[in-house]
């Protein structure tokens, strides 16, 4: 393994700047349109606070669905996230838990939020 020293520090960084432009034409090319993409266009995330409003649940019960794995979630770090495609799932599976009539409401609660 080579010492890295000031007189090769220039080449090495020219190196690894290369490579990563190499990487961003490459994954450039694998668009459609061109343009870079943009992982939270596609992927739509709530928090607990969020959820919790949207649904109109505390957090308490949040976390039973979490718990019995009704609900699936992701954490980060020390945040709790759902998938909007998740959540929807939920919905439609635990009928019993919310009112038939407000499963269109609460679905369409959470498609308008980020028509924001």
């Amino acid at each position: 393994m080579e010492l890295l020293t000031r007189n090769n520090f220039e080449s090495w960084m020219q190196k690894l700047i290369e490579r990563l432009d190499r990487q961003d034409e490459l994954l450039l090319s694998l668009q459609p349109s061109g343009k870079a993409p943009n992982p939270m266009e596609r992927i739509r995330m709530f928090d607990n606070q969020d959820l919790c409003m949207l649904l109109q649940i505390s957090k308490r019960t949040l976390q039973r669905y979490r718990s019995i794995g009704a609900l699936p979630y992701k954490t980060l770090g020390k945040k709790t996230y759902y998938s909007e495609e998740d959540v929807l799932t939920f919905l439609s599976g635990h009928v019993k838990d919310f009112k038939k009539e407000d499963i269109a409401f609460y679905k369409a609660r959470i498609h308008n939020f980020f028509q924001k």
